[in-house]
Formats: C-alpha cells, structure tokens, sequence
C-alpha cells in the first residue's frame, strides 16, 4: 500500500509539474511578454476573448469583407485582405501589438524597423515556427530551416540560381511557353491562372528537376490539397501544441498526404539516381551530388533533407511565378496603354523570335511593370519572425525574447507615406530608376523579402515571368473577359477569388 501510494504521489508531482510547464508557456509567459511591450507604450486592440485574443475579431473583420468586389481599376485590395491591419494601423501607427490566441504578436510596418530585423546579422531574429501543415506542404527546406542547417542548404542550392545558370534555363522557359501559346491560338478566351499554374509547374519541372510536368502533376496536386487543408485550419481560433497529434479527421487527412508526397519524391529522385543525373547542373543534380559526394557539416545532404528542399522548390518555383503572371496579365488588361508600350519594346528588341536573355536584362518597361505587379500584387502578404533573445529595435524599443513579429509586406507596399499619394495607383514610372529610388525608403520594395534570407530565386522568377510575358505579347493582345470580378483573395498566395478569364486577340505576323 505503501508503494502504491509513493507511485502515486510520483505521478501526481510530476502531473502537476507538467501542467505548471504548459500554464507558465501558454498562458504566463506570453501576458509576461505583452506586458513588456505595453509598459513601453506599444498599443493595440483589447483582447477579444482569453483564449482566442483578437482571431474573434479578425475573423468577423475577414468575413465582413468577404464578399466585397473592387472597382477593376481599384489596386487597394487591403480592405479585403487584410482589414484587421487597415484598421489597427490607421488606430495605432505602423508599430503595435495584436494577440493570436495568448501569444502576443507585433506588428512592424515601419521599412526602417523592418530593415533590422531582417538584415541581422547575428541571428536575433529567426523564422517563426509553423504549424504541422505547412512543414507537410514546404519541407525544411530553405524557407524553414534556421542557423547552420539554413547555410548548409544555401550553399547547395545557390550554384543553380546563378544568372549564368539562369540563362541557360530559358530555352526550356520559351519552349514551355510556347507550348502554352500554340494551345490558346485555339481559343478566344482562357483562365490566365490556371494556364499559369501549369506552365510554371512544367517550368521549375523541367529546369530544376529534370522531369517534365506530367512526371511532376502527381507532387502539385497533393501540394494544392495540402494547400487547401492549411487554409482551412487557419479558420481555427486557437491552436493548441498537442493538436497536431490528435488523429482527428484533418490531421489524418494530412499525414495520407504527407505519405504520398513523399513517395513521389523519391519515385522522382530514383529515377533521376537510374539515369545520367551527374552530368547536369540543375538543382537536382547539385542536391544529389551534395548527398553523394558533400563534405560532413558544409555541404552535405541527407535524402530526407532533398525531399524536404523539392518540396520547397516544387511549391515556391511555381506557385509566386504564376500568380505575378497572373496579377501581370490583369493590369496590363486593364491598361491597354501599357499593354502596347510593353508590346513594343519586346517587338523592338527582339521582332518575332524567341527572346534571349541578353535581350530580356534590355526590358527596361517590362522590369517596371513585373515590378509594379509585384508591389501591388505581392504573392505572399506577410513574413513573420520570432525574437530569439531580448532585441533592441529602433531607438527606444525592446523586443522581447519569443515574441513573435509579423511584417506586412501587403500594408507597407499601399502605404501613401512610403510610396506617395497615388500608391494605390498602376504607376510602373516609379520604378524607372529602380526599386530602391522608388520611395522614401530604399528597402520598402519586399517582395522577394531582403537581407541574407531574400528569396535565393528572385531572378530565376523575374527571368521566366520576362520570357512568358514577352513571348505573351508578341502573339496577342488581350483584355479582361466581361464577366470578371475584382476580387483578391488570400490562400496562403494572393490570387484571384473567382479566377481570372482573359479574352484573347491573335496578332497579325
């Protein structure tokens, strides 16, 4: 009896231990973090409820807007997307606190401040962690990885997104394209996102991976399905740690779809073990000679590591590309001024004929309008990092330890302050003299994000989107099919909420 009553008492003592663990990090040390910032005179929205902090309100915010249709000359999409932001900031300023469950977060729309987070060098501030399903759709690759695992991963990756190796890769960009355009010369009218998504999808197949899109069709769909579950779970109010592991039906739908993301993987890596992949250059090739052949600690790869960066590679080099296609293709619809001034510096510089890369870095109109797409369209709305330590930021503000830190790359491109009165406006003049001339702060284009973490394949993304576009241009002239509505919508990428029909026009040769 005895005996019984000393395990007991064990059990008991270490209940109550680890029930003190998940209070003090649920619930104590993110009201001991908030109360920092508050006593520093960060403000925000009061707390809607103690478990869900503000998600009640943003949700009802998101929801009223919902159904909102823009003007099709209307950029100012913010007031759909994120209403919550527009309205806090106009409340607080371009700093301020909101909570997500019991986890305060910090919002910092000041390029200035944004600037020293994501340019720092000594690892102050790391990538927030993620939920389960995006680790299932992305990997750990170089999106999500940290510290020497991040810098082992780069400098693998990094020889295939070289502007040399770049421009090696846009025979297979034109030819892809031209396979697109060959099939639209049969149509009048087409669904610009969706032909976007596969061409990009037979892009980044074909010059990254060495296969072609049908080899590839099996990875993107179980991705969009991924996709489509993360969207879902973003709907949750609160999410708790242990949540991940319960079998309930999502999560057992997830972990079906990990499990056959993965073995298209590795069919797809098998393959390309059976044939000649030493001889090519491509990322592929570069991550399996890193597993083979790389030195421990530098440049080695695990397999599970290659899985992990197709994964990323797979979903980021097609999904950004198609959608600032898609945003491209809306706005020069929509300026038919624009339109024809693009048309004619692809027809000056390179006539009919497939655009090579030297004639595609003289696009100095087309660099504008990606640009202008980019700013007003931006893929992915926001960026988020977590205070590994107490962080000194700006003159007077101190972050911290595990707070997380919210950047509205969305917030800052509208901004009137930053980008002046007609920043809600399509203006690609803006941009003539560069991004970092085009407002008031050098860094305020992020896009393809800045500092040692910007986007490894920002110019592999502006190259494809230049030869499509061009080659786009040369053979048609389009506009917005009647039927469309303006209406932006965030799905982990920003794309259009009811699809995007264009109706096409066949150039005379």
């Amino acid at each position: 009896m005895g005996q019984l009553l000393l395990i007991a008492g064990a059990v008991t003592a270490v209940l109550i231990s680890w029930l003190w663990s998940f209070l003090f990090a649920f619930a104590v040390r993110p009201y001991l973090r908030a109360k920092r910032l508050r006593d520093q005179g960060v403000r925000g929205p009061i707390n809607g409820s103690f478990w869900a902090g503000n998600m009640e309100e943003i949700q009802r915010m998101k929801m009223e807007a919902r159904d909102m249709v823009l003007d099709i000359n209307s950029h100012d999409h913010l007031a759909r997307i994120s209403p919550h932001f527009v309205r806090w900031a106009s409340l607080y300023g371009r700093v301020f606190m909101y909570c997500v469950g019991r986890k305060p977060w910090l919002f910092v729309g000041d390029p200035e401040l944004v600037k020293q987070v994501l340019s720092n060098k000594f690892g102050l501030y790391r990538k927030m962690e993620v939920g389960a399903g995006f680790t299932a759709l992305l990997g750990k690759g170089l999106v999500l990885t940290e510290g020497e695992a991040w810098a082992r991963h780069r400098r693998v990756v990094s020889p295939a997104f070289t502007i040399e190796k770049i421009k090696t890769m846009t025979r297979i960009m034109a030819e892809c394209a031209q396979s697109m355009i060959e099939n639209w010369r049969e149509k009048e009218e087409v669904e610009v996102g969706v032909e976007f998504q596969e061409l990009t999808a037979d892009v980044i197949s074909h010059t990254a991976f060495g296969s072609s899109y049908a080899a590839g069709k099996e990875v993107f769909s179980t991705q969009k399905e991924l996709q489509t579950l993360i969207i879902l779970a973003s709907f949750s109010k609160f999410d708790l740690p242990i949540s991940k592991y319960l079998p309930t039906e999502a999560n057992r739908r997830r972990w079906g779809l990990e499990k056959k993301l993965r073995a298209t993987l590795v069919s797809v890596i098998e393959k390309r073990m059976a044939s000649s992949w030493s001889e090519r250059q491509d990322l592929l090739g570069l991550m399996m000679e890193a597993c083979v052949n790389g030195e421990d600690g530098k440049t080695k790869l695990s397999m599970d590591e290659i899985i992990d960066e197709c994964k990323t590679f797979f979903f980021a080099g097609h999904e950004t590309t198609s959608h600032l296609l898609t945003w491209t293709l809306f706005l020069l619809s929509t300026s038919q001024d624009w339109q024809r001034k693009l048309r004619q510096e692809v027809l000056l510089q390179c006539g009919r004929s497939i655009p090579h890369p030297d004639q595609l870095a003289k696009f100095k109109l087309m660099t504008a309008v990606l640009l202008e797409a980019l700013r007003l369209y931006a893929p992915v709305g926001a960026i988020a990092r977590t205070a590994r330590e107490d962080a000194e930021l700006g003159p007077s503000l101190t972050v911290p330890k595990g707070t997380d830190i919210i950047i509205p790359i969305s917030v800052i491109h509208h901004s009137k302050e930053i980008w002046g009165p007609d920043a809600g406006e399509f203006n690609p003049g803006r941009f003539e003299n560069g991004a970092s001339k085009a407002a008031s702060h050098p860094g305020a284009m992020l896009a393809f994000s800045t500092g040692p973490r910007g986007c490894v394949g920002q110019n592999f993304a502006l190259m494809e989107a230049k030869t499509v576009l061009s080659m786009i241009l040369q053979s048609f002239s389009f506009s917005l099919s009647p039927g469309y509505k303006h209406m932006p919508t965030e799905r982990i990428t920003l794309q259009p909420g009811e699809g995007m029909r264009v109706l096409l026009r066949p150039l005379e040769e």
